[in-house]
């Protein structure tokens, strides 16, 4: 089963073998989907040049056009204004059909995988789960008893990035464009008993957690990576790290273009930790790509 995760910032490709549910292929390729539409509404041509040509190197990686595929997009697809072109545009010159999913889908599915993985890892205790995204941050609470409760918010760390484009702005701004997130945070606590750990998936956590194993954006291992604890101390380091760091050093920890983006992710992170009263985190970097293709798998 191929799944296609077309997010804010990023592509994400997994092929999950549905008879042992394990990863055989996997991609992830930087196209932020999510630039211009701070400015004026819509998905820029350049970046969907950027998606159609990640997609078609993930076909020359592995055959997409002769296997099951599912594929959905998220919240830079909800919000662009130019949306229903652009979704054609793919599927006419790669042969692929996204779905646009809303954020309540995007977090069960992203929850589905999570709890697979946590499973694997012999981990079954109540959590609280982040997923940081490129536009959109959902966040999911679940219980011991298999119940959950979930919400989506439109903060994600391509659209803060680039609604302030300064750092320092981002840290002054963070608590204030996140209260929606806080009172949900606690709110839902004082109404959701004994949440054990924190969980958190997405861009943003692996690499931190990659960072402090000593990997590069090259060496990155999700299987390594899945988790890996890290604590509020090891984000403050990884992060005065990446300030310190001249702009090749950026790259050969981070990627290309995703510096700025990071950092932000970071500011988030450490907020809705504090928020939640916790000092460290589980990261998985499984989420919804392998939530849709572990769906899919039950469906066969």
């Amino acid at each position: 089963m191929i799944a296609f995760d077309l997010g804010s910032n990023t592509l994400r490709c997994v092929v999950i073998d549905c008879a042992t549910l394990e990863i055989v292929f996997e991609d992830s390729i930087i196209v932020k989907s999510a630039d211009g539409i701070a400015k004026n509404g819509n998905i820029s041509d350049d970046a969907i040049k950027r998606i159609i040509d990640a997609i078609l190197l993930v076909g020359s990686k592995y055959d997409i056009v002769n296997n099951q595929v599912k594929a959905v997009a998220t919240e830079a697809l909800r919000r662009a204004k130019n949306a229903t072109m652009v979704l054609e545009t793919i599927e006419k010159q790669t042969g692929i059909k996204f779905e646009v999913i809303d954020g309540d889908e995007e977090a069960r599915l992203t929850l589905l995988a999570v709890k697979h993985r946590l499973n694997t890892l012999g981990i079954e205790k109540s959590f609280m789960l982040v997923d940081i995204g490129g536009g959109s941050t959902e966040i999911i609470f679940y219980g011991n008893g298999g119940n959950y409760i979930s919400k989506s918010f439109p903060l994600g760390i391509v659209t803060l990035t680039q609604k302030y484009n300064d750092l320092r702005i981002i840290k002054e701004k963070i608590e204030e464009d996140s209260v929606g997130i806080y009172d949900f945070i606690k709110t839902t606590t004082k109404n959701f008993d004994n949440i054990d750990i924190f969980v958190a998936t997405a861009g943003t956590p692996t690499t931190i957690a990659a960072m402090k194993l000593g990997m590069s954006y090259e060496s990155y291992d999700s299987k390594t990576i899945n988790g890996t604890i890290i604590t509020i101390d090891d984000i403050d380091v990884e992060f005065d790290k990446l300030l310190s760091s001249d702009e090749k050093e950026r790259t050969y920890m981070v990627g290309v273009g995703r510096e700025d983006l990071i950092t932000t992710g970071v500011l988030i992170l450490k907020y809705l930790l504090k928020s939640a009263g916790f000092k460290e985190c589980i990261v998985i970097d499984d989420g919804l790509r392998e939530g849709v293709a572990l769906e899919e798998c039950k469906k066969i």
